[in-house]
């Protein structure tokens, strides 16, 4: 599906917020700009294709501390409108030259996310005639007196060669034995394959088994040469295809004819498959929908590098910084799929700062990230919030956990208050990891609980404040033991 302004008509910027609200608590400024960004997406959609071509992505730079959501934002935006993103962190880039990876592979990886997003779409569209011929399959091996598979003849082989029987001697195919074809038994023969349909169908033959043949690809392993030539967005597999025959290793496996069907219908629908048609269509949706998040960018300014000095990793880094603006601004990539452009992918940047600043990034990545937010350090009324609020929360996630082995879990109000203030104070104290303090937390406060739930004879856990106080407590002033546990 590829947006448009009729099928985002809904997707208005205060409803994107609504949705983000219910996964993520506060950070109202980062949403409104992700919001925005995405309108205009949607506004850009619509111009005429002189103007359309000239309106470049506002892209985003998000300044805050660890665990305040500024992952979970670009991912469930991304979520939201079905468009391809990858997650990258920012030091795992080199400068071209160095050992590691280079920036433009995160626009492969992008693109490759973008193809597995097609191809499982069109897998799903074309299920209804997989299931039928997968059935028809299957109505081959259960049905007796299927005719045999056709060999090649003397005068065939000659045909491969371009010899036809009026270029020689005249030869005689004294193979061709294939009965006159009969009505009546063709007649029955159609009957009873309709009844067994219809056995099949209502489920009656579900346990009967049957030998079915799986075709398996077998490629040549080519992993000693792999790195460089994918780098450079050469497809080694078409390289090798040309000389070296691709195999098709069949193996036949006996199942149950329930099983049969699943296996038959997913290879299929494989078949169905264009895989060129799913190639253009990955590459436009890429680049035109494509987002990528750019984490720990902070880490490649030189005032964010650990040696603080000019020398070592640092001409790395600022390499890095180099190879990212055409990327950000707008570039052609080669990949397996062919080439991609960037002018239009939205790229959001994001880092903690604490040992630098956004101005210690060189100007022009500065000016390709103009929309600049900030995100705020989250305080003891957001943690409250976060532990209940959103969908799937912690604490419905451990009460789900918990129930299913039969133990009603309870939090009352002043429980997760005192789990949100310990949290807290914990951030103040030590380093900030934001909303990631909850999950140690939440993991020894019911360490006890989920050990022997599975062995409890009562069926309910109530957690109250002196619950917490009593698994937390104590911890929480053990100046040595929270540095390893919490």
């Amino acid at each position: 599906m590829t947006l448009s302004m009729e099928k985002g008509a809904s997707l208005t910027p205060r409803a994107v917020v609504s949705y983000l609200d219910r996964y993520v608590i506060g950070q109202d400024a980062a949403k409104r700009s992700v919001a925005i960004a995405l309108r205009n997406r949607l506004r850009r959609r619509v111009l005429p294709d002189e103007l359309r071509r000239e309106i470049a992505p506002k892209n985003i730079l998000m300044v805050g501390p660890t665990g305040v959501g500024k992952t979970e934002i670009a991912r469930r935006l991304a979520n939201l409108v079905d468009a391809p993103f990858v997650k990258v962190e920012a030091t795992k880039f080199t400068e071209v030259g160095y050992v590691g990876r280079d920036v433009e592979s995160m626009i492969r990886d992008l693109v490759e996310a973008s193809v597995q997003m097609v191809r499982r779409r069109k897998i799903d569209e074309v299920q209804d005639p997989a299931a039928e011929l997968a059935e028809e399959r299957v109505l081959d091996l259960l049905l007796p007196g299927k005719k045999k598979e056709k060999t090649h003849t003397f005068p065939d082989l000659m045909r491969l060669f371009g010899v036809s029987p009026d270029d020689g001697e005249d030869v005689e195919d004294d193979d061709d034995d294939t009965p006159p074809p009969n009505p009546e038994a063709e007649a029955r023969e159609a009957q009873t394959r309709a009844r067994m349909r219809d056995m099949l169908r209502s489920g009656k033959l579900n346990a009967r088994e049957v030998d079915v043949e799986v075709s398996e690809s077998t490629k040549a392993g080519m992993g000693f040469i792999g790195g460089g030539l994918e780098e450079m967005g050469i497809n080694i597999g078409e390289l090798v295809g040309a000389m070296i025959p691709r195999n098709r290793k069949v193996s036949r496996k006996r199942m149950k004819v329930e099983e049969a069907l699943r296996v038959l219908q997913a290879e299929e629908a494989e078949k169905l498959v264009d895989l060129e048609q799913v190639s253009l269509e990955a590459l436009d949706k890429a680049q035109e929908e494509g987002i990528i998040f750019v984490d720990e960018i902070d880490k490649i300014t030189s005032g964010g590098a650990s040696s603080g000095g000019r020398g070592g990793a640092d001409v790395s880094r600022e390499g890095v910084q180099r190879d990212l603006l055409p990327v950000i601004e707008g570039c052609t990539v080669q990949t397996k799929y062919g080439p991609v452009q960037t002018d239009h992918i939205l790229f959001i940047a994001a880092g903690a700062f604490h040992q630098s600043k956004p101005a210690d990034l060189a100007p022009e990545l500065q000016g390709r990230l103009p929309i600049r937010v900030e995100l705020s350090a989250l305080s003891e009324d957001d943690l409250t919030r976060i532990l209940t609020e959103p969908e799937n929360s912690l604490i419905k996630q451990y009460v789900a956990l918990i129930g299913t082995e039969g133990v009603e879990l309870t939090f009352t109000n002043d429980a997760v208050k005192a789990i949100a203030e310990y949290a807290a104070g914990m951030n103040e104290q030590m380093e900030n990891i934001g909303a990631r303090r909850l999950h140690a937390m939440m993991e020894q406060l019911l360490e006890e609980v989920s050990f022997c739930a599975s062995d409890r004879e009562d069926d309910s856990v109530t957690v109250d404040r002196e619950f917490v106080k009593g698994r937390l407590g104590d911890l929480v002033e053990d100046s040595d033991a929270r540095k390893y546990l919490l």
